[in-house]
């Protein structure tokens, strides 16, 4: 498999995109739903945004830069995966002491700080970050994984809908199904997410005209919450929100990639 690499500005876009998306929707929040639950074990939609406001990017770009990457942005997917979905203390500080109007007004301020910061990055930073050291382009296209899920997950809480950046949800969408085709290798299942991507994985039988016999076909919401761990296989299906032709068109023991 190629080497996953990302354009700088693309990414930088879909960050900058992404974020102001989510700021545009917390600030026509009712002060009430605040207080609802989400998706996300016990966390409420005050808690989700504080995290998403000290979810600052621009704070990992602005001190030192590491000597080298020590992780890519799939060794990021796999650190993630098991890592335990708890709110981070200055996140529940921020939701335990603010107020809605606070909180909104904190996250605006990453926004506009995150605009100054990419404004003028440099392509050779590599970021001292959680999981390991990452290059800058790398590291933004996580961070579009970051801010489009839980774009969905605030969405979800409210029951309404939400603007996916198309730029963000590309990077996403297209670092999540190479970390699928990572994880189990092969030629015998085609995964499709128009219009941002598609990869060939699982061993098994491959047709010799190059399309496999098994082809899974969703929209990049429906990919993003199955990978992330928000929809389940068989929901989805149930649902109608996967096509899916072929014996082994079944990714219900490859998922979910990362919670």
């Amino acid at each position: 498999m190629p080497r996953l690499t990302f354009d700088l500005a693309l990414v930088s876009r879909g960050v900058l995109g992404a974020v102001g998306d989510i700021d545009n929707f917390v600030a026509a929040l009712a002060p009430d739903d605040f207080a609802r639950p989400t998706r996300l074990g016990t966390w409420t939609v005050a808690e989700l945004v504080a995290h998403l406001a000290v979810s600052n990017v621009a704070r990992y770009l602005t001190g030192p830069t590491a000597s080298r990457p020590s992780v890519d942005a799939l060794g990021w997917v796999g650190a993630t995966a098991t890592a335990a979905a708890a709110v981070d203390e200055p996140a529940q500080a921020m939701a335990d002491e603010s107020r809605p109007d606070e909180l909104r007004v904190t996250l605006h301020e990453m926004r506009v700080e995150s605009e100054r910061v990419l404004a003028d990055v440099d392509p050779a930073f590599v970021v001292p970050a959680r999981f390991g050291d990452v290059a800058v382009a790398d590291y933004l296209a996580t961070r579009c994984v970051e801010f489009v899920v839980h774009a969905l997950d605030l969405a979800a809480a409210v029951e309404s809908e939400v603007v996916m950046d198309r730029d963000a949800t590309g990077a996403a969408v297209r670092l999540l199904l190479a970390a699928l085709a990572s994880r189990a290798p092969g030629k015998s299942v085609e995964v499709r997410v128009p219009p941002h991507g598609a990869v060939q994985c699982v061993e098994g039988p491959r047709h010799t005209r190059g399309t496999p016999p098994n082809v899974i076909e969703c929209d990049a919401a429906t990919w993003l919450e199955l990978a992330t761990g928000r929809l389940t296989w068989q929901s989805a299906q149930a649902a109608a929100r996967i096509q899916a032709s072929g014996d082994r068109a079944d990714l219900s023991s490859l998922l979910p990639l990362m919670s």
